[in-house]
């Protein structure tokens, strides 16, 4: 098949609609705190054994460590008397050692589950009964990137044979007039390349309300009632069509399931920041993914793409409302995936995970700054999710997927504070004059000591269970032949990790900064917003680096001098979080590096196996995207190809939703602006040069403009 075929626009008036004919689904808005258990939904098939040898070895497991790991804290300061500052020291110590415990415990159970079970790729189904949306929503993304991928997606559903089963839907929230209409053109490129019997729709909405559950809401509530299952795709998401049928299979064949979970794995990444990322999902994801797996069982999560989701109970039950009070803890929820498992769970449905199936792919931020500001927006929501913790009627596995998602940004905070602690207590050590004998009558001085031989080891057990999922995510690789080779050899694979650690260990003081500063901005009010996250390869501008890190690395300084002057072995214990943070400004611009990834991978380090051996939908994928954006959709000007295109304008017009009738004195100042403009212009130039953005939108929204426009001349 050619990459795009040349075939000539068709005649507006045989074009399809842009989208099918509604098929309503009430979704009424659920409440959080009110919940009747007798109206759950009672299984259908046998009850299944809930995973308790899984949960008491992470759970127990965890708990025994954070128990071991308290009792030596509490020896180390126990020597001389215990002070408030070591208690509070202590109490911290807790708060994260039982995280990192927790992570480990079932980091032991993936590694277990993955060694001696050896889980096998589930089947494709022979035949499918039921009918898929596929859907994905998109958001001011580069129509070249996301209409190749969704093609790439089509055509291998289509080769798998089950293509009559699927639907496929673009839902855009884009809110950039030129990306907009950049999407439609691209939408009617598609439709030509794959004839008219590929059942491909586009859905634009004229304002992005609740964003994207608003925008998932809106699709289910207005066509849902035609489709059994939608697959739920992000942006930057591939699927083959063997994921996606069996899938669907796994559905139709488990009707108490209401969300399955697929395991992306991050491909097509070059800058360095983005191959770190991308190995370390490769090699330790899958015993990390496992542990989780075998825990939750059919108590799971959800992570808001590649996985698919059973319509109608999806309706019923997770109506979304609105949170009392202004953002960033009131308001639409934002982190909604979470939200929307623990609702569907809550009503009788099942949500799981098949961490084994392969084929599900997607993107990661190409650098330090970008992975940072898409934090900002998973940190607002959730913490926002403590608002929804204790709602009734929850699963204690959807509580505990709630804690974790807040201890993950919470934790650096904690961190930060345990640091500065132990800072305190060192440096009262050294210079603030004890007290050697108190008030009552002792023979022995008090001493402001620790056990410093217990202190080193304790130190030590944290690095190894910090480090331990990566080592069992290396053993599995070096003992796995396809993944060994895949990621060049024993050898240069070891070499990957070792380089990975260590740059893991350097990026984390810094992340640990930044997530204490999300914490801090999101407790004292400031709303994140929803700005589109960059996908591309690229850099970022370096004077842009130099003041998000600035700070950083001044307190990186303070602390190396500080220090010093303290304790010189302060700093040794300090060093990795030191180094880091006055090497942030470095580090970051180094992230964002195309060209040190390339090198990089040049040398076969951090060489994942689908990069040696690319999957062929992803090279189809980026074939497309290439010759999609040879189309000139991307960068064009909007109002330019609505008036330059006879039939583009009129397709444009038919996909246009029936405006909705006037009320006489209500006068928008946007419209009345752009019609304004229009008017005085002379030609098409004076209305692009003079129309804002948010005058274009009105504009491409009205049919009455567009004719206004058209009408223009095309040169004075």
């Amino acid at each position: 098949m050619d990459v795009l075929t040349a075939a000539a626009p068709a005649p507006t008036h045989a074009l399809p609609p842009a989208m099918p004919e509604e098929s309503h689904l009430d979704m009424p808005e659920q409440n959080l705190f009110r919940f009747d258990p007798a109206k759950e939904r009672r299984p259908r098939t046998i009850k299944r054994a809930q995973p308790w040898i899984s949960r008491t070895l992470t759970f127990g497991g965890g708990l025994a460590l954070t128990v071991w790991g308290g009792w030596q804290m509490y020896r180390v300061i126990d020597v001389g008397g215990i002070s408030f500052l070591k208690w509070m020291l202590l109490v911290l110590f807790l708060a994260n050692f039982s995280w990192i415990a927790l992570s480990f415990a079932a980091g032991v159970v993936g590694f277990l589950h993955l060694l001696f079970a050896r889980p096998k790729q589930p089947e494709i189904p022979k035949e499918l009964k039921t009918r898929t949306a596929v859907v994905m929503p998109i958001y001011n993304e580069a129509p070249s990137r996301v209409f190749g991928a969704l093609q790439a997606i089509y055509e291998d559903v289509q080769a798998t044979g089950l293509g009559a089963h699927f639907d496929w839907f673009f839902l855009s929230d884009t809110t950039d007039p030129d990306i907009w209409i950049a999407e439609e053109r691209a939408l009617l490129a598609l439709r030509r390349n794959l004839g008219p019997e590929a059942r491909i729709y586009y859905r634009h909405r004229q304002k992005n309300t609740a964003r994207k559950a608003g925008n998932i809401g809106d699709f289910v509530s207005r066509w849902g009632g035609a489709y059994d299952h939608m697959v739920v795709l992000d942006a930057d998401s591939l699927m083959t069509g063997h994921a996606i049928a069996v899938l669907a299979g796994a559905m139709e064949n488990d009707p108490d399931s209401g969300i399955i979970q697929t395991l992306p794995l991050i491909i097509n990444r070059n800058t360095l920041f983005a191959r770190v990322q991308q190995f370390a999902a490769r090699i330790y994801g899958p015993v990390i993914a496992d542990g989780l797996s075998c825990w939750m069982g059919r108590d799971g999560n959800y992570w808001g793409h590649n996985a698919i989701i059973r319509t109608a109970a999806f309706a019923a039950h997770c109506g979304l409302p609105h949170l009392t009070g202004k953002p960033p803890f009131g308001g639409h929820i934002l982190s909604h995936d979470f939200v929307e498992a623990a609702l569907i769970r809550r009503a009788g449905y099942t949500v799981y995970m098949l961490p084994s199936l392969a084929g599900s792919y997607e993107e990661s931020p190409p650098s330090l700054i970008d992975v940072a500001a898409r934090d900002r927006r998973w940190c607002q929501g959730n913490l926002q999710h403590s608002r929804v913790l204790f709602a009734k009627g929850l699963h204690p596995a959807t509580r505990q997927h709630f804690t974790t998602g807040i201890m993950a940004y919470v934790s650096s905070p904690l961190w930060l504070a345990q640091i500065a602690v132990g800072i305190l207590l060192v440096l009262q050590a050294s210079y603030i004059r004890p007290e050697y004998f108190s008030q009552e009558f002792t023979l022995f001085p008090t001493w402001p000591v620790f056990d410093a031989e217990r202190s080193l080891m304790l130190f030590e057990v944290t690095m190894a269970v910090l480090l331990a999922p990566k080592l069992f995510g290396l053993i599995l690789a070096l003992f796995d032949g396809p993944v060994r080779r895949g990621g060049g050899g024993a050898i240069r694979l070891t070499f990957s990790a070792l380089f990975e650690t260590l740059m893991s260990a350097l990026l984390a003081p810094i992340m640990m900064l930044v997530h204490a500063g999300h914490v801090l901005h999101i407790l004292f009010g400031f709303d994140t917003g929803w700005e589109p996250q960059r996908r591309d390869d690229g850099s970022v501008a370096f004077n842009q680096i130099m003041r998000r890190h600035r700070d950083h690395v001044i307190l990186g300084v303070m602390m190396l001098i500080a220090g010093m002057l303290i304790s010189p072995s302060l700093v040794a214990w300090m060093s990795p979080t030191i180094a880091g943070l006055i090497l942030a400004i470095v580090l970051s611009w180094a992230s964002g590096q195309k060209s040190i990834g390339v090198a990089l991978k040049k040398i076969g380090l951090l060489v994942t196996p689908e990069e040696r051996n690319p999957p062929p939908i992803a090279t189809r994928a980026n074939e497309l995207s290439k010759a999609y954006a040879a189309e000139g959709f991307d960068n064009a000007d909007g109002l330019r190809a609505v008036y330059e295109d006879p039939q583009f304008r009129e397709a444009h017009e038919t996909f246009l939703p029936p405006a909705p009738p006037r009320v006489r004195g209500d006068i928008h100042p946007d419209r009345a602006m752009a019609e304004a403009k229009l008017n005085d212009a002379q030609t098409i130039d004076d209305a692009v040069n003079w129309m804002q953005r948010k005058e274009r939108m009105v504009l491409l929204h009205d049919r009455a403009l567009i004719g206004l426009l058209s009408r223009l001349p095309s040169s004075a």
